[in-house]
This record gives structure tokens, sequence and C-alpha cells, in this order.
């Protein structure tokens, strides 16, 4: 049976649970209609020794019933007018299956937490069980995939490796950074991540080349600067800002590529523009602050960073990535410093990174302060700009000239190589 016309205007989700709703109000119905209890009767429903006896014997008084009943009803044909049963006609059970599944990928590939779809497959039966398509999982979004660290348990973990087996790219990239740096189970992990750039993932591409650019679970020797490169530029042609603001570092200083200060200045500056394109999209209400009298005054508002301070704006912090937020959320329960101290490990200074050392000096350190450390020149320009620029302290005078000097406000100071050896 078709779904009505005037439905078609609501949310197709709201229109399926309404027609569950329905149908299942219209059992419950037809199963009172039928139960003898609920049938007017003597005694309040329940009918004389006698009487029962008479009606199985088909007595006068069936006969009579019979006849003010009309004629018998054939088996299986629905009760009453046609007017009636199309009144209780079941519309959700008449839904194909392709419709609900269409409905159901719809719903996770906009869902921002995994709330939304565990309230989806409770509402009934076959939510549940279409919610379990392989169409349906291969859609799910980053923001429904966001799994706690302190939730992580076995059912979890097969949850998204059953999502990374459907082609789902961003659990491909969450399960791989999580075996990757949290399990450390790295082959496993740069395989699942490499199946997701494969598919184009601009967060897996990213993550890769900051494995290559750091030789990330090998030794120092497994570096490689120019695959790094090509990652991060492929990345940064897919649009990730942290892609675009490495690449654009990459430029400047010739790491890994030609040395092209011009063309590592305008990555820089698209990487801002994405970054204030974003912030606006995502915050509205930040659109009516008064941006030029906080610029003037060089006051920024709780909670934002002024990645943009230069051309007088000031725009809220980035949300770090479900995965990167995993990370951070498990080595902190785990008390990470205080574990990895005696190895000499450490972890991205950045707050949203979460990224740790697989071996001692991968990570390169300020050339100021030489306190701090980073995985990637991205996190190092985000963390200057969000804290370390009001706390980075040369510990040496001469750590004022050369080429360890500060970059001045416009830009964080060069970081170090990885000291030391393997």
């Amino acid at each position: 049976m078709p779904v009505p016309s005037k439905c078609l205007s609501l949310d197709t989700l709201s229109v399926l649970t309404f027609l569950m709703e329905h149908s299942t109000k219209n059992r419950r119905t037809r199963s009172a209609s039928h139960c003898p209890m609920a049938r007017p009767g003597i005694d309040g429903g329940r009918a004389p020794r006698e009487e029962r006896k008479r009606k199985r014997r088909g007595g006068p008084t069936t006969e009579r019933r019979a006849e003010s009943y009309g004629p018998k009803r054939p088996r299986g044909a629905p009760a009453g007018t046609p007017a009636e049963v199309e009144e209780r006609a079941d519309y959700f059970d008449g839904l194909p299956d392709d419709l609900v599944v269409s409905v159901l990928s719809k719903l996770c590939s906009s869902a921002r937490r995994p709330l939304d779809l565990i309230s989806a497959l409770l509402t009934c039966k076959r939510f549940h069980g279409l919610g379990h398509h392989p169409v349906v999982l291969s859609k799910v979004s980053a923001g429904c995939l966001g799994v706690r660290a302190n939730t992580w348990s076995d059912s979890s973990h097969r949850f998204l490796k059953r999502c990374a087996d459907c082609g789902n790219l961003e659990a491909s990239y969450m399960l791989g950074m999580i075996r990757f740096y949290a399990l450390e189970n790295r082959g496993s992990g740069a395989s699942l991540m490499a199946r997701a750039a494969i598919g184009s993932n601009p967060a897996a591409l990213y993550s890769l080349s900051v494995i290559q650019f750091n030789g990330s679970g090998g030794s120092k020797n497994d570096k490689d600067l120019r695959a790094g490169v090509a990652l991060c530029a492929r990345a940064a042609f897919l649009g990730h800002v942290d892609a675009l603001r490495e690449l654009g570092h990459c430029l400047q200083d010739g790491y890994g590529v030609r040395r092209n200060v011009a063309e590592g200045r305008r990555f820089l500056v698209q990487a801002n523009a994405r970054e204030l394109a974003a912030a606006m999209t995502s915050w509205p209400a930040w659109q009516k602050q008064p941006r030029q009298a906080a610029a003037a005054a060089g006051a920024t508002s709780p909670g934002c960073c002024p990645l943009l301070s230069d051309y007088g704006w000031n725009v809220p912090a980035p949300a770090p990535h479900p995965a990167n937020r995993f990370l951070v959320e498990w080595f902190r329960e785990r008390g990470w410093p205080a574990a990895a101290a005696a190895e000499g490990l450490r972890l991205c200074s950045y707050s949203g990174c979460g990224r740790p050392e697989t071996r001692r000096h991968e990570f390169r350190r300020c050339s100021v302060c030489g306190v701090v450390n980073y995985c990637s020149r991205a996190c190092q320009a985000l963390d200057w700009k969000l804290s370390h620029k009001s706390e980075c302290v040369p510990t040496d005078l001469q750590a004022l000239d050369g080429d360890g000097a500060p970059a001045g406000d416009d830009g964080p100071p060069a970081v170090d190589g990885a000291a030391g050896t393997d």
C-alpha cells in the first residue's frame, strides 16, 4: 500500500515512525476486538455455563447470533467494511526494505553522535535488523563512530571492524589510528589507514604523511620525506586544513621538497581561509561578536584561539577529530607521562592531537625553549597560537640568533629535528 501523499512533505524518518506506531495501534485494536473477554455479554463478558454449552452444540442462541451477524466471512479475509479495512491497513509493514535502508543510511551519514544511531536501532525489530545492513554501516559518519576511550570494549572494536569491512572509510581510519597508536598493532593499523587513504579519505592521507615524516613504527632510517610530502599534497588537494598548513611549512622550509617560499605562503593563507569558513559555518553566533574591537585590543573571547589574529579575526578553536580525541583520552586515563617516563617516550604537545612517540626522540622539539615537542609542523603552528606563544621562553640568549630565532608574532619558531639516536 503506498504512503499517503500528505505524509510525503514530512521528514522521512518521522513518517516511518508514524506508520510504525499506527500499525502497532491497529494490531492492538484488532487483538482486543478478537478477545472473548472484551465482548459485551452476560456477567461482564463471561457467559454462564449453559450458554457456553449451547454455543458448542450450535443451539438456538448461536443461530440467532449468526443471523444477526450476516453471512459467514471467508477465512483470512479482513473484518469490517472496505473503508474500515483501509483505515486499519499496515502501511509500515508494506514499505519495501530498500526504502527503509535508504532512510537509515541518510540518518547515519548525518548523525553527530552514536546515540542517534542507537536510538533508531532500538525503535523496532525491523529498524534493528535493517540497521545492520552493509549499505547502512558503510554510510555511518565520523561523529556517529566517535567511541570514547572510557567505554572502549570488544563490542566497540567489533562494531568498528564491521563498519570497516562494509567499506566505511571513516571506520577504517579510526580503527587504524586506534590500533596503530593505542593498541600498538602497527601493521594492522597502517593497513587500515592505507585502505581509507586509497578511498581518498583526507584524514587518513594526512596521518600516513605524518607517519612517513617521522618514520613512526620503525627506525629513524625509515623516514620517507618525499612520500610524506606526496601524501600531504593529496590530502591538501582534498581540503584538509592541517595538510594545507603542513605542506605550506614544507615548501617554506624546503623539507622533503624544493623550497618555494611564495607557494608555501599561499598554502598557509589558504589553510587560514578554510579555517575561517569552517568556523563561520559551525558557529553562526560568532559572526555577531565585535571582532574588530577585540582584535584591536588584542583580546580573545573564551574558548577561541587567535589563529587569524594577524588578519584581525578571532576564530573558535578547531574541534579535534574523534580519532584524535580517543587517543587523548586513552593516554590520559592510563597516565602516559608516568608510564612512559622510563622509556623516554613523549606525547605530541598539541592538546588536540594525542599521537605518542613510537621510539625515543621521534618528534621534533621547539627550537627556542626545547621543552615542547610536536609530531608535525601543523600541530606546532596550532599549539603556538593556542598557548605556547605566551609560554615559550628561550633557554639561552644565543637561541635568539641564527636559525633558531622565533618568526615573530606572525608565526611559530622553527622546530629542530630529533636529537640523539634510536
